[in-house]
């Protein structure tokens, strides 16, 4: 039997976010798994309750046995922020280099997992062996510490899973990107190369830390009062960026926000940020006027429990903001994030307070490569295929379409569940397809989409609720009035209203005689469509309704 080598995307391929990858060699009765990242992406209004959106692993969980083991690029939750989640599922060697294995470890504590036996640290540029892969880290740049492409040697050719990266001449912190490496791996030959697609549409570079860093020295030189920089907590370099600036300015630093200094003590114990100043406790800053202050905080999306939400609420119990301070969103405007955002811009601008954003300054570059760092990769690598992750299906189609400018023989288009054929055959091409879905945090219970939990959230944020509590007399007889009970329904006339219930509910089940269980339930059943008819007539709503037959 012909051994093969195959790629399949869980999640990531198809949105920005939930990354999940798989690749496998062997033959159809002994096939080896390794898992690339196990990432979640964050639900919106439309799944009311719902935080956290992970790839559904039922595919692999199936052959956990010859999963060797998840191999984890870098920190970042839309990488690494299943994995508590889903590991009990899988309970394999887990592959991370030192800084993603302590923020790893910390989700592991909160879930009261000791996953010490499992997390494997690899050294920065190291190489492990599962089974017939190798792999080697690769020390790219990106927006967070220890970003890494992996060069997975196989049996049947090398391939390239770039992970998150872009082409940063001036990191700050953390090494360079290793062009002379990546070079080295294209003169070898690279049979695929699956590589991010986030920017595709992006022209030119996706620029330097170093020139945000001279940027915001001079617009935080500009300001007299107090200022507040928010920015993504996981950005190291932006956030020494920050230290850089206070020390310069003649400021004190204080950090806010609980992700903001898990990450500072992370990145501390990793021998990072060794030059800074010492941060003050927010809870210290009273004692220093405003002029005399930066705060650096969480929230920069505009979440709202964010600190910075809370700061411009008022609401925040250390840090307060007032008339001609300045706030600066050192950060991009997520897409779908805009409407939450602008609310908050508009709430500080009212109060007279300076909002700097991306839109009125420059204050941030991403972390993902534009055009012509895509060009660098392509140029450095030589693959013979090329398959696109890490993006929206218009993201993926674009980067297609840029790999065929390339002269890239053959670009393959994926989305969640394909599974590619890399070897053999003469072009590797989507040949079968894995189940694939998505489960939803509910609390701390994974459910899935169609979920009752999720179905009855909607329903009574939509239409509101109604409970009717029927007391029945041993002889089947109601027992005086219904008891009433109702949330959320758009009611001038309460009285009005119950009367005209109790009524319905009177004369439906006079036509009832309660002498059997099935009798009982189809009673149950006529008033729930008697009360959600009456309450459609009278409000246009029809409540999630509750019916209780309680016998005395």
């Amino acid at each position: 039997m012909k051994e093969e080598l195959l790629f399949c995307p869980l999640g990531g391929s198809g949105e920005i976010g939930m990354n999940m990858n798989l690749f496998a060699y062997g033959n159809a009765d002994n096939k080896k798994w390794i898992m690339v990242d196990i990432g979640v992406t964050f639900a919106d209004d439309t799944f009311p309750g719902i935080d956290l959106i992970y790839p559904d692993p039922g595919f692999i969980t199936d052959k956990k046995d010859d999963l060797l083991g998840i191999v984890l690029t870098h920190a970042h939750e839309d990488h690494i922020g299943a994995i508590a989640h889903l590991w009990p599922k899988l309970k394999c060697k887990i592959f991370a280099t030192p800084f993603t294995a302590i923020l790893i470890r910390e989700k592991f504590k909160e879930k009261k997992i000791d996953i010490t036996n499992n997390l494997q640290i690899v050294d920065l540029n190291g190489k492990i062996k599962l089974g017939p892969f190798k792999i080697e880290y690769i020390t790219l740049t990106h927006s967070i510490l220890e970003p890494n492409g992996l060069r997975i040697e196989t049996p049947a050719g090398i391939i390239l899973h770039t992970g998150d990266w872009k082409v940063d001449p001036n990191p700050l912190i953390g090494g360079k990107i290793n062009s002379e490496r990546l070079k080295e791996i294209g003169n070898e030959g690279v049979l695929a190369m699956i590589c991010d697609s986030t920017n595709v549409f992006s022209i030119g570079r996706s620029g330097s830390e170093l020139d945000v860093r001279k940027s915001l020295l001079n617009i935080m030189g500009r300001f007299k009062k107090r200022i507040i920089v928010t920015s993504f907590a996981s950005n190291v370099a932006r956030m020494e960026t920050v230290f850089y600036c206070a020390e310069n300015l003649g400021r004190q630093i204080s950090l806010v926000g609980r992700s903001m200094n898990r990450i500072y003590k992370a990145a501390k114990q990793c021998g990072y940020l060794k030059d800074v100043i010492e941060p003050i406790d927010s809870r210290e800053t009273k004692n220093f006027s405003r002029e005399k202050i930066i705060y650096l905080c969480t929230g920069s999306q505009g979440e709202p429990m964010g600190a910075m939400m809370r700061i411009s609420n008022y609401t925040h119990p250390d840090v307060i903001i007032e008339k001609d301070d300045a706030v600066i969103f050192s950060s991009k405007i997520i897409p779908g994030n805009e409407k939450k955002l602008y609310k908050l811009h508009n709430q500080l601008v009212k109060n007279e307070i300076e909002v700097i954003s991306e839109e009125n300054e420059f204050v941030h570059v991403s972390g993902h490569p534009n055009r012509e760092d895509l060009k660098d990769m392509y140029n450095w690598v030589k693959p013979k295929c090329v398959i696109p992750v890490h993006g929206e299906h218009r993201h993926m189609i674009e980067h297609i379409n840029f790999a065929k400018e390339m002269q890239v023989p053959y670009p393959v288009q994926v989305e969640n569940g394909d599974i590619v054929r890399l070897f053999p055959g003469d072009e590797p091409k989507v040949y079968d397809k894995a189940p694939s879905g998505r489960l939803y945090l509910d609390g701390n219970i994974s459910v899935e989409e169609d979920s009752q939990s999720i179905k009855d959230r909607k329903n009574l944020g939509n239409n509101g609720y109604m409970e009717v509590t029927i007391l029945v007399t041993s002889k089947g007889n109601i027992h005086q009035k219904p008891i009433l009970t109702f949330k959320g329904l758009p009611i001038t006339e309460t009285e009005d209203f119950i009367y005209g219930l109790e009524e319905e509910i009177e004369n439906t089940t006079k036509t009832f005689s309660l002498n059997s269980k099935k009798q009982e339930n189809n009673l149950i059943n006529t008033i729930k469509t008697v009360c959600r008819k009456y309450s459609k007539e009278k409000t246009g709503k029809k409540p999630f309704t509750n019916i209780n037959l309680v016998r005395i």
